[in-house]
């Protein structure tokens, strides 16, 4: 598995930009510190037919990720592992929102999600029933 981020390529419109637009640029470690590694984000952008689509499964891999980090207390030190899942968890919550009020018109079915798959252009949808 590779981490790695290189800022200079952050509008490359893969790997480099969604680590940027998700906030998840600190790489070192290996692991340690990035919630995916290069190979997830990759095949993630690669899967979907829209940035956003992809933005929003890369969140949703990072929220299953670290649904399984607990709050920790030894000896009077502890980590709130929790609590670095919630910046992710409220992204997510916003873009969902988003990508849920966007419609595009489809002839067959009246509105549908863009990131559902549904067509927005069919069969005859040019012809003009009125004039035939």
């Amino acid at each position: 598995m590779k981490y790695t981020y290189h800022p200079e390529y952050c509008a490359d419109g893969g790997l480099h930009q969604m680590r940027f637009e998700l906030g998840d640029t600190v790489i070192e470690s290996c692991g340690v510190s990035a919630a995916l590694c290069d190979e997830e984000y990759e095949s993630i952008i690669k899967s979907c037919k829209s940035w956003k689509a992809a933005k929003l499964k890369c969140l949703e891999a990072i929220m299953m990720k670290l649904s399984y980090e607990v709050d920790t207390q030894v000896d009077g030190l502890s980590y709130g592992l929790n609590q670095r899942a919630e910046r992710w968890r409220a992204m997510y919550k916003d873009l969902k929102k988003e990508l849920s009020s966007i419609s595009v018109p489809n002839g067959l079915n009246g509105m549908q999600s863009p990131v559902c798959g549904e067509h927005y252009f069919h069969t005859n949808m040019q012809s003009n029933v009125g004039k035939e």
